[in-house]
């Protein structure tokens, strides 16, 4: 089954930016990529254990959205969140642990990967739920607006998700009661593995939104600088105004998880798709702007290497959680009177 015929595209001219800066987000995305592919071959000689479901391409969305929100500001995530937890700032050492299911986890190894969280990021998990995260965004959002708190609530999901109730209940719910929630489709075009165009009768996402009377935007998923202005253009818009939409149009080079025989989908596509790859993209425009060279980015490589190493050391340091905890956090003990 091919794809619909839609082309990666953005309606803003990319901005430009500082050589730090820049360099700042390859590093982001670069990271990212770097920690999966060492996922991958944990995964395979069974030190992370349960789902996997990797981010591999899609890294220009996380690296360009966190630097357009404000600390304060509220995330919630999807399954695929591990991009997302790096680029919020999450220790590494805290998510390989989580991987690695060990109480030095940021969710103490009790979520492994799809269930990432972190309180004082403000990072509120992923969800193993397609959609699932969308009716928490809008209680935060709603928590958020009742407590004057001027802050966005981000909520990422996948364009499997538009095809579930909750995705059009929480716009009605946002759109009715102005909520500061800031919906990121992350739209890589397989609901797992059904092509947009045979689950959604109209794929155009930003005209769902419409009929919410919430103002969207597509934006090209692979720019990294077109992610980042559109977030921080649409954020701002949010904090005064309520509910926006964007669609970042993305591809996953991998398949949808690592049990995934990935049957729908030709080699070809996904070759064709490797041209848009942002990390091949992006670092030829920044050594074109005399931005990046071989010196500086095998120190960039070392630097995210030598990081990677140590949390996995981390990880295998880490412990277990004992028997005798097991219940903790799922009961509560009553108290006599």
């Amino acid at each position: 089954m091919s794809i619909p015929a839609q082309s990666p595209e953005h309606v803003a001219t990319t901005p430009s930016v500082s050589q730090e800066h820049a360099l700042e987000l390859f590093r982001s995305m670069l990271r990212i990529r770097r920690f999966e592919e060492r996922c991958v071959q944990l995964y395979s000689a069974a030190r992370i254990r349960g789902f996997l479901h990797l981010y591999i391409g899609e890294e220009a969305i996380a690296a360009g959205v966190m630097p357009a929100l404000q600390p304060d500001d509220a995330i919630v995530s999807t399954y695929r969140e591990h991009g997302h937890a790096l680029a919020r700032g999450i220790p590494m050492n805290a998510v390989m642990a989580e991987m690695f299911g060990k109480v030095q986890g940021c969710s103490h190894g009790r979520g492994g990967s799809m269930h990432l969280f972190d309180i004082g990021a403000r990072f509120y998990g992923g969800s193993a739920i397609v959609g699932g995260g969308l009716p928490l965004a809008v209680g935060i959002g709603l928590g958020e607006r009742m407590q004057q708190r001027h802050t966005v609530t981000a909520c990422f999901f996948g364009d499997g998700a538009v095809a579930e109730g909750e995705f059009h209940e929480c716009l009605n719910l946002a759109a009715l009661w102005k909520l500061p929630v800031l919906f990121l489709c992350e739209n890589n075009r397989y609901a797992m593995g059904t092509a947009i165009d045979r689950a959604l009768a109209n794929i155009d996402v930003t005209a769902k939104a419409a009929a919410y009377n919430i103002a969207a935007e597509t934006v090209d998923g692979m720019d990294v600088l077109a992610v980042e202005d559109a977030t921080r253009r649409a954020a701002a818009a949010v904090r005064d105004d309520g509910p926006r939409l964007l669609e970042f149009r993305t591809y996953r080079y991998r398949a949808h998880s690592m049990y995934d025989p990935e049957l729908y989908r030709s080699k070809e596509e996904v070759e064709r798709w490797r041209e848009h790859d942002p990390l091949v993209t992006f670092p030829a425009r920044l050594r074109a702007a005399g931005q990046l060279d071989d010196v500086r980015l095998s120190a960039i490589e070392q630097e995210i290497a030598a990081e990677i190493d140590a949390a996995v050391a981390f990880a295998d340091e880490g412990t277990l959680e004992p028997v005798s905890e097991l219940t903790r956090f799922v009961y509560t003990e009553t108290v006599p009177a």
